[in-house]
């Protein structure tokens, strides 16, 4: 069990209204984090304690996974803000044990009508603006999708409304929670870019200062909003007055006085956000080692990459036995389905994305022919067309992945009938646009910025440019694994391109390797997007298969500080469904301050 931090003596007098305060001597106490619970009845999954109590208390009191899920996401829209909310999007994957289907939802953000594929360029010199500029802008808001998916989740599979699934979430909004060192160090990590935007001081740095560790914070105007959404329902963001806030705050940034930035404005309207759709759709479905898994077709590419990389590897034996071999191989798979993902997929509604193709086991035994096991690939490795497979083994210089931001959360949920949720939701960049929509309590997205603000390569078609209505291409992997009709692992993460690479370690962690899920969890990550450097954790790079990659040609550098101020890829929570009939839910024991796994029931 991971400690938690003290809880301060009230001062005298009122608390504000907003932001961080003491807390209460009576003990507003957070509850305790475990990173792995196993039992029966059902089980929530995600990064924060707070978020994952608020799942099981909907599955305590009758609800399902998909309950479950809405719950556990709108209390993560609290305590984790800087990673996700009502004013971002996400990726819904979900396992019907009646029907013993997968079926998904697509919740990612949109572009506005107004929105050209010349949108990030600078009229006056043709080239790209600058690529914080363009985060720190209303020009990198999507239309959220977040809100929309919660309604479509519970009204197809759900059994409560959306207002009681807000209700947890809704109260520990008004009640606090108490900060952690993660929300000081990634407020910390924001504060310049928080101070320039008057709302988003207002709530996220108190009386001007950081919160402090151990005190309570809360957000009532986050609790109004989600009380009028759980009134009106989700029609009060995309045809009602949460949304006309959303347009104003878009087109006019609350520019902070005294502020010298310069924050575009954006180009979203009301109709763009009364057009909003989320969209069903089919799931990504490959096998690997007599398993089906199932992820996140386009507009994201994490189950097209994820399935043509683990189809890649289908074609070599992988153990422990010789583990350095099984990375090197990993590694590989990784840099060539990355290649073919940077040139193929978007957005299918305005893009011919040949999914079926790029998921076909002819092709991947094509790509699989250029991995040597005395020799690395010398990135960037260019795409192969799918529709023509036969040329999958030609050596051929393309492109490296552009940048995409590393925030984002995961969670996942079970219930005593054997439905299974895997969700992924963002705002994208941790801290999103820094953009808080005034007297409404959350942050705007930044998807936008996932566009490519140019082609990636001259003369060869981009499917991710800018367009209106659009969805900006995601790594977001959601994904469920079935063994004989049944679930076996549910899986996902956050880390923008990383998550694939995240995903696919944990798979081959436990499928190849023999790790248990904990195991797999935990272990040293690595990630190889088809770039010259691999990523690697600090532990990775002092592990004795290190040096051993190295002589094959790998080339290792340590991964960026993205939540926290240690090198850290990913932060997973998973569930694994045991031959005994209990579930094991496993969260991070260490990345991003610890995760948090429960179980309805847990036994030993």
């Amino acid at each position: 069990m991971i400690a938690v931090p003290l809880v301060l003596a009230v001062n005298a007098g009122a608390q504000p209204s907003t932001g961080s305060a003491s807390a209460s001597a009576s003990g507003l106490k957070p509850p305790a984090k475990e990173a792995v619970a196993t039992g029966s009845g059902g089980a929530v999954a995600s990064v924060n304690p707070y978020a994952s109590r608020a799942g099981m208390e909907v599955l305590r009191h009758g609800g399902n996974a998909v309950d479950a899920a809405v719950a556990t996401a709108a209390a993560l829209g609290v305590v984790e803000p800087y990673s996700a909310g009502i004013g971002g999007g996400g990726y819904f994957t979900y396992y019907n044990a009646r029907t013993g289907k997968v079926s998904t939802i697509d919740g990612r953000e949109t572009a506005p009508a107004r929105m050209k594929s010349d949108a990030f360029l600078d009229p006056a010199t043709g080239k790209p603006i600058p690529f914080n500029d363009a985060v720190n802008s209303g020009l990198s808001v999507g239309v959220p999708g977040t809100p929309a998916t919660w309604e479509k989740a519970l009204r197809d599979w759900g059994t409560i409304s959306p207002a009681k699934a807000l209700r947890p979430a809704t109260r520990l909004a008004a009640d606090g929670f108490v900060v952690n060192d993660e929300f000081r160090a990634q407020t910390e990590m924001n504060e310049k870019r928080f101070r320039n935007i008057s709302s988003t001081a207002k709530l996220f740095l108190p009386h001007g200062e950081l919160p402090v560790v151990g005190s309570r914070f809360r957000n009532p105007d986050l609790a109004r909003t989600y009380r009028q959404l759980a009134r009106d329902g989700m029609d009060a963001l995309y045809r009602g007055a949460v949304g006309r806030d959303v347009v104003r705050t878009v087109q006019h940034p609350p520019v902070a006085p005294g502020s010298d930035a310069k924050v575009r404005p954006g180009l979203m309207a009301a109709g763009d956000l009364a057009k909003y759709t989320a969209l069903r759709r089919d799931p990504t479905h490959t096998t690997y080692r007599g398993l089906d898994v199932y992820g996140m077709a386009p507009s994201s590419s994490g189950g097209t990459t994820v399935g043509e990389a683990l189809n890649i590897l289908e074609n070599f034996h992988l153990s422990a036995a010789d583990r350095v071999q099984a990375l090197h191989h990993y590694l590989e798979a990784s840099r060539i389905a990355f290649a073919d993902r940077n040139r193929w997929v978007g957005d299918p509604a305005f893009s011919d994305v040949p999914t079926k193709a790029l998921l076909a086991k002819k092709f991947a035994k094509d790509r699989a022919c250029l991995i040597s096991p005395t020799a690395t690939l010398t990135s960037p490795v260019a795409p192969a067309d799918p529709r023509r497979p036969s040329a999958g083994c030609t050596k051929r210089t393309g492109t490296t992945d552009p940048y995409e931001g590393p925030s984002t959360t995961h969670l996942v949920a079970s219930d005593r009938w054997g439905n299974v949720v895997s969700y992924t939701l963002t705002i994208e960049q941790t801290g999103g646009s820094a953009i808080t929509v005034p007297g409404r309590g959350f942050l705007l997205n930044n998807e936008l910025t996932d566009f490519d603000f140019t082609p990636l390569a001259k003369d060869v078609p981009d499917p991710n440019l800018p367009g209106p209505g659009k969805r900006p291409r995601s790594s977001m992997s959601p994904t469920i694994v079935l063994k004989h009709g049944r679930p076996l692992l549910a899986v996902g993460s956050p880390g923008g391109a990383t998550i694939i690479t995240t995903v696919l370690q944990t798979l081959v962690n436990r499928v190849d390797l023999g790790m248990t899920l904990p195991e797999a969890v935990a272990a040293p990550r690595i990630s190889q997007r088809n770039r010259t450097d691999t990523e690697a954790e600090p532990a990775f790079l002092k592990s004795p298969e290190r040096a051993a990659l190295d002589r094959l040609g790998q080339h290792f550098v340590e991964a960026p500080k993205a939540f926290t101020p240690s090198p850290e890829i990913g932060a997973v929570a998973a569930l694994e469904f045991l031959s005994d009939g209990r579930t094991q839910a496993v969260a991070e024991p260490k990345r991003r301050g610890g995760g948090s796994a429960m179980v309805l029931h847990e036994t030993p």
